[in-house]
């Protein structure tokens, strides 16, 4: 089937015409050039009051970095565990969103670079992240962070990668979360859902989320994908930290995520769900500007400071 772009939102779909790279047609032969072509695009820092550190957390392969964004806080903040995107096979902890959750909260955000696929397929991603989350917590002091108030999140995979790592964290009886923020995550190896037949979605489509998926899983387990990977074969979903979701009404996962969080509303875990009308994957961050893009920030802003107790 395919999507009719005339459901677009206005200010999103011009943008499309203008957009300098495609990740149609992405695998394992060509994942190089595409990594190489978005680190050349990558924008100048931006001037602002967060300071930004590089450290590097024992795992159990060897160390992973992250990168820490703050204020100079005096007193403990709550922190958050943000996890980048880009369908686990690019992208890095060096994200723009990180800073701007650090500029706009009062609260520690460290941003991990975990290992991406094919090279590292599934655990070694979600490992390296619940690595770093031991690291906060033992190092709480250290980096000025309240352990009571902590907060794993992150947008697309890194989301995907954050509803995994919950289910992780739980059954291996870590740290009380206070919040599992999941920007349109990327959740379901299957699309087996009305949105995920659509084969011609803007920026991420179904023929891109399939190649993905088989290079994070190492093939194609099916629904035999541990929930770990793709949390949308958990079958139990109680004991979860609350969580907030948010998806475009465009946007191949939409269904997937409207589905995760009803379920974990009739798990009994507290969840709210935004969907924005006409947006697209990843939308909101091609066209910071567009209002629904500004709609989404201040929302999911909104969610992550109630979610930490800071409003």
């Amino acid at each position: 089937m395919k999507l009719d772009y005339s459901r677009l939102d206005p200010e999103l779909a011009t943008a499309l015409e203008q957009m300098p790279l495609s990740f149609s047609g992405i695998t394992a032969d060509n994942i190089g050039i595409i990594r190489e072509a978005m680190a050349a695009m990558r924008p100048p820092a931006v001037e602002t009051d967060v300071v930004v550190e590089r450290r590097s957390v024992p795992a159990a392969d060897g160390d992973v970095d992250v990168y820490i964004y703050h204020r100079n806080p005096t007193q403990p903040q709550p922190g958050l565990l943000w996890i980048h995107g880009g369908g686990y096979i690019v992208g890095t902890a060096e994200d723009d969103r990180a800073r701007i959750i650090a500029e706009n909260l009062d609260c520690i955000v460290v941003s991990v670079d975990y290992r991406l696929a094919p090279e590292h397929p599934f655990p070694a991603g979600p490992e390296d992240c619940y690595a770093a989350l031991l690291w906060m917590v033992e190092h709480a002091g250290d980096l000025h962070v309240d352990a009571t108030r902590l907060a794993i999140g992150g947008a697309s995979a890194g989301a995907g990668m954050a509803a995994g790592l919950a289910l992780m964290n739980r059954d291996r009886g870590g740290s009380e979360l206070a919040l599992q923020l999941l920007m349109y995550p990327m959740i379901d190896n299957l699309h087996d859902t009305p949105s995920g037949q659509y084969t011609n979605h803007p920026v991420w489509d179904q023929g891109t989320s399939f190649s993905a998926w088989e290079m994070y899983l190492g093939g194609t387990p099916g629904v035999d994908a541990s929930p770990y990977a793709a949390a949308s074969r958990a079958e139990d979903l109680s004991g979860l930290p609350p969580a907030y979701i948010c998806v475009g009404t465009e946007d191949l996962f939409r269904d997937e995520d409207i589905e995760y969080a009803r379920r974990l509303i009739d798990a009994g875990i507290p969840c709210e769900l935004a969907v924005f009308p006409g947006m697209y994957h990843g939308g909101d961050m091609f066209v910071p500007q567009a209002r629904i893009s500004r709609r989404l920030n201040a929302n999911f802003l909104s969610a992550l400071s109630h979610g930490l107790g800071l409003s």
